[in-house]
């Protein structure tokens, strides 16, 4: 990997992370790949990269710590609450005509927003739950593991009451263990999830969705890899579906005039 003023201490880092580890960081920005192996140096007690080097390179526990720090991005059941009222607006809208609504949940990590979905469209009455058909998908085929079980530990999940604070009755949906440290998703809503392994940049292309959600992924991706991914959300979505980026992302300029805003903002655009 060849990036402009990236320290040659970092740079040797991630081309042996490129080289030998299970994890291509080419698509990944500079500040996050460094924020990631750093943390992991303060862990190891290295002081400088060329000392995390040699201890990634001959410490298998570390290559798998490594692999963990750069895979993780923070997530939660019903991730800025104030975006999912107005997702409950589209799913209501969508489901109106009886008609089968194609969802996909884009880099959906481990689960929790693919199931947010699933656990509104059966909480709101408004919504027709036997109309949606939710497809989650990340690159991490552990990560993906993990979400088809379903179940979530509190050391993963700061407040689980917090988090289902949008849904009329959780236990509808979850069952929560008697010490309220952790909860198996209902059988009901895993139904309603697909899960699958996809690479949006080099992975098989995507349509027919009604609704699209690709939220917190782009701040960590590199600029030239943005525009790639956006040409996959978009020629995934029908002629006036919907899409929803994280509340700190942006469309690329050149995909503004593919767009009008349906929810600014909570940035839920419709495709034009």
């Amino acid at each position: 990997m060849s990036r402009t003023d990236i320290d040659p201490g970092l740079e040797s880092v991630v081309e042996y992370i490129a080289d030998s580890m299970a994890f291509e960081p080419d698509s990944y920005n500079e500040s996050y790949l460094d924020r990631r192996v750093s943390a992991r140096m303060r862990r190891t007690g290295c002081e400088d990269y060329g000392e995390y080097l040699e201890v990634l390179s001959t410490d298998t526990d570390e290559q798998a710590a490594l692999l963990d720090a750069l895979s993780i991005n923070v997530t939660s059941f019903f991730r800025n609450p104030e975006v999912w009222e107005g997702l409950r607006g589209v799913l209501r809208e969508l489901t109106t005509d009886s008609r089968t609504v194609r969802c996909w949940s884009a880099a959906c990590a481990d689960g929790r927003e693919p199931y947010s979905i699933a656990m509104l469209a059966r909480d709101d009455r408004q919504i027709d739950e036997r109309a949606v058909e939710i497809t989650a998908t990340d690159i991490d085929a552990e990560t993906l593991s993990e979400a088809r079980n379903g179940v979530y530990e509190s050391t993963r999940t700061t407040d689980i009451g917090a988090q289902l604070e949008p849904l009329s009755d959780p236990s509808d949906h979850v069952d929560i263990s008697e010490e309220n440290t952790s909860f198996q998703v209902k059988q009901p809503v895993k139904q309603m999830v697909s899960f699958e392994q996809h690479d949006l940049i080099s992975g098989p292309k995507k349509s027919g969705y009604d609704l699209v959600l690709c939220r917190n992924l782009l701040i960590y991706i590199d600029r030239s890899y943005k525009e790639p991914i956006f040409e996959t959300l978009t020629e995934a979505l029908r002629q006036e579906g919907i899409l929803t980026i994280g509340k700190s992302e942006t469309l690329p300029r050149k995909f503004r005039d593919e767009y009008e805003p349906y929810d600014r903002g909570n940035h839920i655009y419709r495709r034009d």
